[in-house]
């Protein structure tokens, strides 16, 4: 299986911000890093590292050293909690902002990969990445 290139910064940041409908790169970037912290704090092992070998590098340490949660969240706390870390910030600007972010995170991962990260997490979160699962 060969390693897949990380995606560059600049074109990760496109596209959160082509996603997130944001007025600059700051503001996908300033999206991206909460999300990834938050995302983190959620993955564990070989999921998380094929992950943030994925990433452009500043994000993949992000991910790698993340905010510490005490439990996993569900989708809506997720959300809540990216809204409480980024300035200004409601659940609705939130959602939108977890939305972009994930799903850029998901074109980055393929299947499996996608599918092993969703295991970690509590349900829902398919929604979050933009991937829906079948019941």
């Amino acid at each position: 299986m060969a390693a897949e290139m990380p995606l560059r910064r600049a074109a990760f940041l496109d596209r959160v911000k082509e996603r997130g409908k944001y007025d600059n790169r700051s503001e996908a970037d300033r999206a991206a890093r909460v999300v990834l912290a938050l995302l983190g704090a959620h993955l564990v092992g070989e999921a998380r590292a094929q992950l943030a070998a994925r990433l452009p590098e500043d994000f993949a340490l992000i991910l790698l050293n993340p905010l510490q949660s005490a439990e996993p969240l569900s989708p809506e706390r997720f959300v809540r909690a990216t809204a409480a870390w980024i300035e200004g910030a409601t659940e609705q600007t939130a959602t939108w902002d977890v939305s972009a972010v994930l799903a850029t995170v998901a074109d980055a991962a393929d299947e499996d990969l996608l599918d092993q990260i969703l295991l970690q997490l509590p349900d829902g979160y398919d929604l979050l990445f933009g991937r829906p699962r079948p019941t």
